[in-house]
């Protein structure tokens, strides 16, 4: 009898490839990205390469957290990725701005998060 051998995937590598996919979905460039993770363009392109993973160690892991929240979060509203990326696009009259223009900076993205969990509890 074969035992089939259970591998635990890394959550630096779930994490990262979860952002890559988050992003790429909801049309996030990479500048955006690396705005939104604070990290640099280089960093970003390694990372859509697969050659850099987020550090749990820095403030990069918990902003990425926060992002797939925001993705996540849009699912749950309105299903469907087009709708999702005009939300992001549009201006919004809660935030005065675009979802998108804010979600670039730690505050903004806590702003869009919470306002996100907010309506999403009503659905």
């Amino acid at each position: 009898m074969c035992k089939k051998k259970h591998s635990v995937a890394d959550p630096a590598t779930v994490l990262t490839k979860a952002v890559v996919r988050a992003a790429d979905r909801l049309d996030v460039t990479r500048r955006q990205l690396a705005c939104l993770l604070g990290l640099s363009q280089p960093t970003i392109s390694r990372l859509y390469k697969g050659e850099y993973l987020l550090d749990q160690r820095r403030k990069e892991w918990e902003l990425a957290l926060l992002f797939i929240r925001v993705f996540r979060s849009l699912d749950a509203i309105v299903g469907q990725e087009q709708t999702a990326r005009q939300w992001l696009q549009s201006p919004n009259a809660a935030f005065n701005s675009r979802p998108i223009d804010l979600i670039v900076t730690a505050e903004g993205l806590v702003n869009v998060a919470h306002y996100l969990d907010a309506n999403r509890s009503i659905v």
